[in-house]
């Protein structure tokens, strides 16, 4: 049996398994499978990406999976396979469909000293079951289900004697299974709220609407939309509101905020939960009840809705005001400016830390059904591999333009991401990239305190002073930097086309009075 044989195989069933798009990193010991996919390209049966770093490429499958594309992310052996470990945990805990597909040596040099040979089977970590293949085979691929990851020996020779021609892959029809859940009925008594993280999908605003709860919804829950989402929910859970909650139904995987996490951890709060997808989807907190869906006896008091509805709207106001008398542009209002600017049929990637927080008050819900995608990498939270992702994204997307919002260390987190090749598919995207030269998340914490500010610049905020432009430079990427509302609006409101940086130079050193003046506008 040769390697391209193996190759082959493997590459076929992975098209029977649905995957339409591949990520290849360059190597020699994965030629055999990269030879394989480009035959496939040719033949019209997937397309093909390719990076020159393994950790880009990987975060770049991730937002393809996130676009709801079957992707598989291939690489070479050794220290390439660790640098996929980033993506597989995100992909593992959101249960995207990606297979990290890695090519190794021969099991006869394992445990030897033979170059790039280490134990490739379980490196990226026991949650992702590996498929350890050395001889072609069944495989039973269901990425539908989540990642996998597929660890491959190639032996000499890794050349195929000739292109890959007449393939032939067997693609089962496939019926999108629709689960018609019957949901639990809930009594109408208790003072209820709907929780939406990310990824809850709309099932949660449905339930609210239905029994005339208000929605709490996360930027990326998909349920933002509609009358009965809250703004500024955040800020009422503070107050005499969220202290007389008696119950909560939790979707998706809420994470962005302190005082949902308290809500959801409070002794006298009954929670239900709809378990999100992923690795772990046990909560961290005591649930009264579980299950797939959830409905209501009816509709409640409406004068519940409407006191967290005026109380929403009057905060909202409050805020607005406080933003617009700053003399300095704000994150916040940045957030709220790129939120403004997606229309409908568009797509917006929000990287972690402060922005997706920002967008989190400053996102107001959308008219049902308009179609506005907001995406995150939730899973884990992590800021690495976000202008990866969200470059995958936009090119996973059938309509509209894309649209990211970061931070600066989260943009050189991975700034590799904007080297793409002469021959690589540019997406329409704008990234926005809030510069405040370092890492202002960390004065809002516990961390940022007076008492510690001996050393909170050394060891938390990090500045940096990276020239973001000169960055773009090097890769020829455009950049814009702008300093004011008017500014940035312009610049969202007229792209250019392609991959486009938008920087927004905002301030630090006030970034925890700031957001005390926010907390205090609770009611």
């Amino acid at each position: 049996m040769s390697a391209t044989e193996l190759a082959r195989d493997v590459v076929r069933q992975l098209l029977e398994a649905g995957v339409t798009e591949v990520v290849v990193a360059p190597g020699s010991r994965n030629a055999p499978l990269s030879f394989a996919v480009f035959d496939a390209a040719e033949a019209g049966l997937l397309r093909l990406h390719t990076r020159i770093d393994e950790r880009s490429a990987g975060f770049l499958a991730v937002g393809l999976a996130r676009s709801h594309r079957r992707t598989v992310v291939l690489c070479t052996s050794g220290t390439a396979v660790a640098n996929l470990h980033p993506a597989a945990l995100e992909a593992t805990h959101s249960a995207l469909p990606v297979a990290f597909v890695t090519a190794d040596r021969p099991a006869r040099l394992r445990g030897t000293d033979a170059n790039q040979t280490t134990d490739q089977v379980g490196v990226l970590g026991p949650m992702l079951v590996t498929r350890d293949l050395d001889r072609p085979g069944p495989l039973g691929l269901d990425l539908a289900t989540g990642p996998v990851h597929l660890n491959v020996q190639l032996d000499e020779p890794l050349l195929p004697p000739a292109p890959w021609t007449g393939i032939v892959v067997d693609v089962p029809h496939r019926v999108r299974k629709v689960h018609d859940h019957p949901g639990v009925a809930l009594p109408l008594g208790p003072r209820t709220v709907v929780v939406a993280g990310d990824d809850a999908g709309p099932a949660a605003r449905r339930l609210a609407e239905a029994a005339g709860w208000p929605l709490l919804a996360e930027p990326s829950s998909g349920a933002r939309t509609g009358d009965h989402a809250l703004r500024c929910y955040r800020l009422l859970l503070d107050g005499d509101l969220g202290a007389s909650i008696d119950r909560v139904v939790v979707h998706g995987r809420p994470t962005l905020s302190r005082p949902v996490s308290r809500l959801l951890g409070r002794a006298d709060v009954e929670v239900h939960s709809v378990p999100a997808p992923g690795a772990w989807n046990q909560r961290p907190y005591e649930v009264a009840s579980t299950a797939p869906a959830y409905t209501a006896d009816g509709a409640g008091d409406p004068g519940w809705l409407d006191a967290w509805r005026e109380a929403d709207r009057a905060v909202s106001r409050r805020l607005d005001r406080l933003l617009a008398e700053r003399a300095d542009l704000t994150p916040y209002e940045v957030a709220g400016a790129v939120h403004r600017a997606l229309a409908p049929g568009m797509q917006l990637v929000v990287g972690a830390s402060n922005p997706v927080r920002d967008l989190d008050l400053m996102a107001r819900p959308t008219p049902v059904g308009e179609r506005r995608k907001v995406v995150a990498n939730r899973g884990l939270a992590g800021i690495d591999g976000v202008v990866s992702t969200a470059i995958g994204a936009a090119l996973g997307r059938t309509e509209g333009p894309t649209l990211a919002l970061m931070g600066d260390v989260t943009f050189l987190h991975d700034g590799n991401g904007l080297l793409l090749g002469p021959h690589e598919a540019r997406p329409d995207l704008t990234i926005v990239v809030v510069n405040d030269d370092g890492g202002s998340i960390f004065a809002v914490l516990e961390q940022g305190a007076p008492a510690h500010a001996d050393r909170f610049e050394r060891l938390f905020a990090t500045p940096h002073g990276a020239d973001l432009a000169a960055l773009c430079a090097t890769t020829r990427t455009p950049h814009l930097r702008v300093d004011s509302l008017p500014q940035l609006e312009q610049a969202l409101a007229a792209p250019n086309g392609g991959i486009e940086v938008v920087e927004v130079a905002v301030r630090r050193d006030d970034r925890r009075e700031l957001d005390l003046a926010i907390r205090a506008l609770r009611p």
